[in-house]
């Protein structure tokens, strides 16, 4: 086979190297789906003939595939994906290895999607009748806690964790469900290009799985790479330069999208400050001071159980106040959006709530914008049908995407133009949600405005992302890297306040002056 003959010096290297366990982390965007090469499979494979840092243009799911292809005396294999991305992995894996569909084996929901190509399908709800024969077997995440045992008993060799970053909570059941699972295997390949989407606790159990010899357990790991932090046991960062180093030596390889493709555009980003109603802000100030007085409890209490009660009442009020600033937006961002369509150009707008999501996508049909919806609720079979016509139809001039769905496994270079109508606390996210469009097969140069409002939770959470971003940045490339805006292109607005003290403090005063924004042309 062309793929295993092409790939084979340089994946024996890549396994001695790495015991036959790695986490490739190549940063988002270096090529998620094949489409975005502009060339058909045989083309691609003739470049990759001549040179293999094609290969690093290709995706993670692609070098997979590769990898696999290196070693059929191990088949059967085992992906395991996120639910959305099984029937990609299903099709890439029938185009690159040219093998019958039949022997390519999908565990969909009873509901999971269409199956065109002639893929094997099992279905989860039916776990009797379940037999994982494939040669290829592909299996969810929230599948696998419910056939672990099939999973266990199936002796695969190799087993490969797509968007690997899905087993980040310890306390998950598909994360400690796949843990055995991948220590198992012979094998086992994890991929993501955001292993740790907020902290360097996230990154533990895929340690684990790779090298438990290693990562001894979490104490040690925590109490050297995770001190700090105000939610919780093993919630900061430390030692940062070490853990990268650490990394490098036992599992990751990890390249970055400004060392193999020079020639992508660049990404400029954009903050635009909205002007809210006084009436949407009132009850936001009055829950901040509520939150001053927990916090001033707080540090005033000397027993650990009451502080352990302050805390969550924290915590609860600061998503309170997270959920009603999104409402309290959703006027201002309809009114920038209108200057947004007149503009008559495709663009992505993310959002996390969804009464933002329902808002912003109920006013493009109102005012009869040709656009697409993925989030949570989209099907997963749906997904790339929607994206095939955002990419191929003129008259789809907007993608209304949910952060989390609509930051993973697609591809939507169609639009240079992105705007984030809120943040998340995950800064990880935010850069998967960015790279949708800032990837292969982008021609210009990505434009991203993110819709803040002063007064509101958006002036904590861009910097705490700012700071997490920086954390990360150091953990997983070496260096520091943050959310850069262009001082040049910031709409104006009062100087940032870095701290929740401080920002606490503007909002005692009901009658603070609002801002303006002002709205960049396109």
């Amino acid at each position: 086979m062309i793929l295993s003959r092409i790939l084979h010096d340089k994946f024996e290297i890549f396994m001695l190297q790495h015991g036959g366990r790695a986490l490739l982390a190549d940063e988002m965007g270096l090529g998620k789906t094949l489409q975005a090469l502009d060339f058909g499979p045989r083309s691609c494979i003739e470049l990759l003939s001549s040179s293999l840092l094609i290969i690093f243009k290709l995706d993670h799911l692609i070098y997979a595939i590769a990898v696999a292809a290196c070693i059929p005396d191990a088949w059967p294999v085992l992906v395991v994906t996120p639910s959305s991305l099984r029937l990609q992995w299903a099709s890439m894996i029938q185009q690159w290895l040219n093998i019958p569909s039949a022997d390519i084996l999908v565990v969909l929901s009873q509901h999971g999607g269409s199956n065109k190509a002639g893929f094997k399908i099992v279905f989860s709800n039916l776990k009797s009748n379940i037999h994982l024969d494939g040669v290829f077997n592909i299996v969810s995440y929230d599948v696998v806690p419910k056939i672990q045992d099939i999973l266990l008993a199936s002796e695969f060799k190799i087993v490969i964790a797509d968007e690997s970053h899905f087993m980040k909570n310890a306390q998950a059941k598909r994360t400690n469900a796949c843990l055995p699972v991948l220590q198992k295997a012979q094998y086992a390949i994890l991929l993501s290009g955001t292993p740790a989407l907020s902290r360097p606790i996230e990154l533990f159990k895929q340690l684990e799985a790779l090298y438990p010899g290693v990562y001894k357990n979490v104490h040690e790991y925590g109490n050297r790479y995770c001190k700090g932090g105000i939610f919780g046991l093993y919630q900061g960062a430390s030692n940062h330069e070490e853990l990268h180093s650490l990394m490098k030596a036992t599992v990751m390889i990890r390249r970055l999208k400004k060392d193999v493709l020079s020639q992508l555009p660049v990404k400029r980003r954009q903050q635009v400050f909205l002007d809210l109603n006084e009436k949407d802000l009132k009850q936001i100030r009055i829950m901040f001071r509520e939150l001053e007085v927990v916090k001033m409890n707080i540090q005033a209490c000397d027993s650990p159980e009451k502080i352990e009660s302050l805390k969550f009442m924290q915590k609860n009020l600061i998503n309170k106040i997270y959920n009603d600033s999104a409402e309290a937006k959703i006027p201002a961002v309809l009114d920038y959006l209108s200057t947004v369509i007149e503009a008559d150009c495709k663009f992505l707008i993310f959002a996390h709530h969804q009464p933002m999501i329902d808002a912003i996508h109920q006013f493009l049909l109102k005012k009869k914008v040709g656009c697409i919806r993925i989030d949570g609720g989209t099907p997963s079979s749906m997904r790339q049908p929607l994206v095939n016509e955002f990419q191929e139809k003129i008259d789809i001039k907007a993608a209304v995407l949910s952060i989390k769905a609509g930051g993973v496994g697609l591809n939507l270079t169609a639009a240079s133009t992105i705007f984030f109508a809120e943040l998340t606390w995950t800064p990880g996210d935010i850069i998967q949600a960015e790279d949708r469009a800032h990837r292969i097969g982008q021609v210009s140069s990505v434009n991203i405005y993110y819709l803040l409002s002063n007064d509101t939770v958006d002036d904590i959470i861009w910097d705490v992302v700012r700071s997490k971003l920086e954390t990360l940045s150091q953990m997983l490339d070496g260096e520091e890297n943050t959310l850069e805006v262009s001082s040049s292109q910031t709409s104006k607005s009062p100087q940032k306040q870095a701290t929740l003290d401080s920002f606490i403090k503007r909002c005692h005063g009901a009658g603070d002056a609002q801002h303006i924004a002002k709205i960049p042309k396109f």
